[in-house]
């Protein structure tokens, strides 16, 4: 019999200590001749992420778009570094990864399935079933559809910011050949750098299109936000769980 796929269980804590802090200090602080040197540097600095993201897609089993954007995106740069090309594709990369996906948005705006579901209206975060009954008694499914289509436009706008920002910030911060020490710092600053110029408002972004989606959901259906959000399944009303209680 072959084993279950582990419930992977969100660890920003060490996704970040992984893929931003270490790299980030490995380029900045050893990438002189004195120390590991600027090629080393930056293949060991790439290991880290490299390493935890298929770590974490061979594990867990989460083949996903976004997760192997990423991937592609720390090859893409260690290529850069490595090959010495100019610093301008660098700039085109580091906007390119969030505009794919924001294109990615776009398109499936047009399908069945708008990638807004997956993201924010998902039976992990949502209970979708109780919220489509109510929404068939109100007979505001229609409606509802509109919105979450606007919402799906929203979000590829996020993406569409991050995508700017990540061209501005390269070009504003890495300047020195590719290949040299100089590069390897000034590529850790803007790792580092990005998180909060970028990351923080997407966040932000991200948090306002779900507030407006819950807003959504509340203003069709009635529903309270205790019982649109999921309930954890050891939190549930069952009769194992009464048993328990008792």
């Amino acid at each position: 019999m072959s084993k279950p796929t582990p419930v992977h269980k969100p660890r920003p804590m060490i996704d970040m200590l992984m893929s931003i802090v270490l790299p980030s200090l490995i380029l900045m602080k050893l990438s002189d001749d004195q120390y590991l040197g600027a090629t080393w540097a930056l293949i060991i600095a790439l290991i880290f992420p490299i390493g935890w993201g298929l770590f974490e897609l061979l594990k867990y089993k989460k083949y996903n778009f976004i997760a192997i954007l990423g991937l592609v995106s720390v090859l893409l740069t260690g290529g850069i570094g490595l090959l010495e090309l100019d610093t301008k594709w660098l700039a085109i990369k580091e906007a390119l990864i969030p505009a794919l996906i924001g294109i990615a948005v776009l398109i499936s705006t047009r399908t069945k399935h708008p990638l807004v579901r997956t993201l924010l209206y998902n039976p992990t975060i949502i209970d979708v079933d109780t919220v489509h009954q109510r929404l068939v008694e109100n007979n505001n499914e229609k409606p509802f559809e509109a919105r979450l289509h606007k919402a799906n436009y929203l979000l590829s706008s996020t993406f569409a910011f991050s995508a700017v920002m990540n061209y501005i910030l390269a070009k504003w911060i890495v300047t020195s050949p590719a290949g040299s020490a100089a590069f390897n710092e000034e590529l850790g600053q803007l790792t580092i750098v990005s998180y909060p110029v970028i990351a923080l408002p997407s966040l932000i972004m991200m948090f306002a299109i779900f507030y407006y989606i819950w807003k959504t959901i509340h203003g069709l259906t009635g529903l309270t936000l205790d019982e649109i959000l999921q309930t954890p399944p050891d939190q549930k009303d069952t009769p194992d769980n009464k048993t328990k209680q008792e």
